[in-house]
C-alpha cells in the first residue's frame, strides 16, 4: 500500500463506501479506512431461526442514485420493492387506523375531525409563505393545518423517520422538500400535485435487496477491494505539504502497529463525534460543530411469531404510535408482509422501535426488559396470543442525528470552515439526511468535487501557507 494517496476516505460506512466506489470507478487511486474489523456501520442483516432482520435500517427509499449504484455493482435484480399501496397504519384510541394515501381517503378518514379536513382542503386556496427564522416541525403543522394533525400523523411520522422531538426538530434542515414546496408554491397541497409529475426514474420505493440491505454493503466492498482497509484506527490528521502541494498526514493504526499515510484530498465520512474530535486538530471550531450534534438513542427489537398466533391486523407496512397513546414503543414495521424471505412460512416478522429523542432512556434498558416490553405492547395492539418462537434486540446509544432548530446553520458554517481547507470534504447522516439516499447522493456530489479539485494546478499560495 503506497503511503502517498491521492484521496482518502475516513469511515467505512455507506458514506464513505459510496464515496469511495464513485471515485475508484472514475480511475481515482483512493483508500477507504474502516476503524471497525467490518465495513457498513449500522447497515448489518442477520439469519436465525429461519428469520431474515435487519440490525438497522428495515428498507430504504430508493432514489435516482441508489437505482444507479445497485446496477453499477450489479445486483439491481436483486432489489425489492414493497406494494406502494401496502396499508400504513397509526393508533388511534387503541385501534389500528389506516393512514389515508389520497387527497380523497383524507377527507374520508376517521383519523382526522372534520376541522383537521377543513384545513387540509383549505391548503389548496389558500397560500402561506414560511417565516425568515428557522421554524420547528411543530410550530409549521400549528401554523399550516391543526394541533390535531401534528398529534395523530406528523408526530408520529417525525418518531418514525428521526425519533425526535417535533418541537425540536427543524423543517428547513429536517425536511427541506417540504419548506422548498411552501416558498415556491405557496401550498403545500399543491406542490405536492405538482412533485408527482416526475421522471419515472426519480419515483422513490420502499426497498431492500433480496438478502437484506448488506447486500449492498457486500457488493460496494467487493468492487472496492483492496481500496477498503478495516481495522484501520485514524489518530491524527495534520495539514502536510506534498510534492509542492497542500495536502494532508493521516496517522493510522493497525495491529501491526502504526503508519503515516498523505493524501491530496481527504473525505472525512465517519460518525460526527468521532469526525468532530479528529478535526479539531485542524480546527477546534470545526471539531465542536460536529461534536455539538444530537444524537437519538434508539433500541430495535425483532420479534418472530407463527401466523396463527396474531388475531389482529399483520398485512401491510406496520404502524406508528403517537406519544400521547402512552406506549414505549414509536412504532413497528411488519417486515414480512412487506418483502418476501423474512420469515418461515406460516411465520410473521416484526420490528418494534423504542427510544428517540422523547424517551431517551427507553434504548438503554436492559435487552430482555425490551424484548418484554415490545412483545406486551404488540400483543395489545396486534391481539397476538403466547410468547415469540423469536427474538433479537440491538441497541444504538447514538442513532439517528437530530436536525433541530439551528443544524442547517451550524453545518453552513461547518462547510465554510471546510472551505478554508482546500482538499477537505464531510460526507454522512448528519449532514443533508440520514436516509440511505441521501447519504448516497451526497457521497456522489462529494466524489465529483475531489475530482475536479484533484485535476486543478496546485494553488501556490495554499502550498506555501502549510
Amino acid at each position: 500500500m503506497s503511503n502517498d494517496l491521492p484521496v482518502i476516505v475516513i469511515g467505512g460506512g455507506i458514506s464513505g463506501l459510496a464515496c469511495g466506489h464513485f471515485l475508484k470507478r472514475a480511475g481515482m487511486e483512493v483508500l477507504i479506512l474502516e476503524a471497525a474489523e467490518r465495513p457498513g456501520g449500522v447497515i448489518r442483516t442477520r439469519q436465525e431461526a429461519g428469520f431474515l432482520f435487519e440490525e438497522g435500517p428495515q428498507s430504504f427509499t430508493c432514489t435516482r442514485e441508489l437505482r444507479a449504484l445497485a446496477r453499477d455493482l450489479g445486483i439491481a435484480a436483486e432489489m425489492l420493492e414493497a406494494d406502494a399501496r401496502a396499508p400504513r397504519y397509526v393508533l388511534l384510541d387503541g385501534q389500528l387506523t389506516a393512514v389515508p394515501l389520497s387527497p380523497l381517503a383524507f377527507l374520508r378518514t376517521p383519523l382526522l375531525s372534520g376541522r383537521s379536513k377543513r384545513a387540509l382542503a383549505g391548503g389548496l386556496l389558500r397560500k402561506t409563505r414560511p417565516p425568515q427564522d428557522d421554524e420547528s416541525v411543530a410550530a409549521f403543522v400549528r401554523r399550516k393545518f391543526t394541533p390535531e394533525i401534528l398529534e395523530r400523523l406528523a408526530g408520529p411520522m417525525v418518531s418514525g423517520i428521526y425519533a425526535g422531538d417535533p418541537e425540536r426538530l427543524s423543517l428547513r434542515a429536517a425536511f427541506p422538500s417540504i419548506h422548498e414546496l411552501e416558498r415556491a408554491h405557496g401550498s403545500l397541497l399543491r406542490g405536492v400535485m405538482k412533485a408527482r409529475r416526475k421522471d419515472p426514474e426519480d419515483r422513490a420505493s420502499l426497498s431492500t435487496f433480496r438478502g437484506g440491505n448488506e447486500v449492498l454493503v457486500r457488493a460496494l466492498a467487493d468492487a472496492l477491494g483492496r481500496s477498503l482497509l478495516c481495522g484501520a484506527q485514524v489518530r491524527h490528521i495534520r495539514q502536510a505539504k506534498i510534492a509542492g502541494r497542500a495536502g494532508f498526514s493521516v496517522q493510522i493504526e493497525r495491529p501491526r502497529g502504526a503508519q503515516t499515510l498523505e493524501c491530496h484530498a481527504l473525505v472525512m465520512a465517519a460518525d460526527a463525534r468521532a469526525a468532530g474530535g479528529l478535526l479539531a486538530e485542524l480546527s477546534p471550531e470545526l471539531g465542536g460543530l460536529l461534536t455539538g450534534i444530537e444524537f437519538a438513542g434508539v433500541a430495535e427489537v425483532a420479534l418472530g411469531y407463527e401466523r396463527r398466533q396474531i388475531g389482529g391486523p399483520c398485512d401491510g407496512f406496520g404502524f406508528l404510535v403517537p406519544r400521547q397513546a402512552g406506549l414505549r414503543l414509536l412504532g413497528t414495521v411488519w417486515n414480512s408482509s412487506l418483502f418476501p424471505g423474512r420469515a418461515p412460512e406460516r411465520a410473521a416478522l416484526t420490528t418494534s422501535f423504542a427510544g428517540g429523542a422523547l424517551d431517551p432512556d427507553a434504548a438503554s434498558l436492559d435487552p430482555q426488559t425490551l424484548a418484554e416490553i415490545a412483545h406486551t405492547e404488540l400483543a395489545g395492539v396486534m391481539n397476538i396470543r403466547g410468547w415469540p418462537a423469536f427474538q433479537a434486540v440491538r441497541q444504538y446509544a447514538r442513532a439517528l442525528p437530530q436536525y433541530n432548530l439551528g443544524h442547517g446553520a451550524r453545518m453552513a458554517t461547518a462547510e465554510g470552515i471546510c472551505a478554508s481547507f482546500p482538499g477537505l470534504w464531510l460526507a454522512g447522516n448528519y449532514l443533508e439526511g440520514p436516509a440511505l439516499g441521501a447519504c448516497v447522493k451526497r457521497a456522489q456530489r462529494v466524489a465529483r468535487a475531489a475530482q475536479e479539485f484533484l485535476r486543478q494546478p496546485a494553488p501556490a499560495a495554499a502550498a506555501e501557507a502549510i
